[in-house]
């Protein structure tokens, strides 16, 4: 065992084993199969699972502020609709909003409204003011330039406009379609392990076309 991979502090478990866990998790083989090619109890591959994506998360939040032309949305993750509940106003799902850097980044966050406050508060945090940001017509998005954004493209949904000679967001509705589709084959998350696989999503689709192993064994060991 190498004292320099703190997750490990406490393990039970070997290095070579740690190392086969995070292989396999590299390649998207889900827990049941890993514990199968690992010999190792389910329970312990969960565990070290669970620790994995946690620390995907913790990378998630410190990644440098975007700059560019920054794509904007909300979505909503988990139960069906309550009838008569539609788009922003409906009930029994979790809300994720989302940035996206064209051809480059996305970063998404949990929040529980889509009220201007609470979205513009995240774009303020992870923006840079010398963006130009992409969004639907929202009302959330209302005063982007004047809070000293370079520039504000619009795309309006409910005017059945889906792209324009401006703006478009498909680059984060093409995310949100990749995330819904992974995280429906775990058949219902709670909210805690939800923030986990959202991240874990985040972090796939972030790092596509690299070696996902060899940068988990990097952030592993911090």
């Amino acid at each position: 065992m190498t004292k320099s991979y703190a997750i490990l502090k406490r393990a039970r478990i070997s290095m070579k084993k740690f190392r086969e866990i995070l292989k396999y998790f590299s390649l998207d083989i889900e827990a049941t199969k890993i514990a199968q090619l690992t010999g190792l109890n389910r329970n312990t591959v969960n565990k070290y699972l669970h620790l994995i994506r946690a620390r995907i998360a913790e990378e998630s939040e410190i990644e440098s502020p975007f700059s560019g032309d920054i794509e904007v949305d909300e979505s909503f993750f988990g139960a069906r609709r309550v009838k008569g509940k539609r788009g922003r106003g409906a009930s029994g799902k979790t809300i994720v909003f989302g940035l996206l850097k064209r051809n480059g980044k996305v970063y998404t966050k949990i929040v529980p409204n889509c009220s201007r406050a609470t979205l513009q508060s995240v774009i303020r945090g992870k923006v840079k003011f010398e963006s130009t940001i992409h969004s639907d017509g929202w009302k959330g998005y209302d005063g982007l330039v004047d809070l000293g954004y370079k520039k504000h493209h619009r795309v309006q949904h409910g005017n059945n406009e889906f792209a324009n000679s401006k703006s478009h967001i498909n680059g984060i509705e093409n995310f949100w379609g990749i995330a819904k589709m992974r995280l429906a084959k775990f058949r219902g998350l709670s909210k805690s392990t939800f923030y986990l696989h959202l991240k874990e999503c985040e972090f796939r689709f972030n790092h596509r076309g690299e070696n996902l192993y060899l940068l988990l064994l990097k952030i592993t060991k911090k």
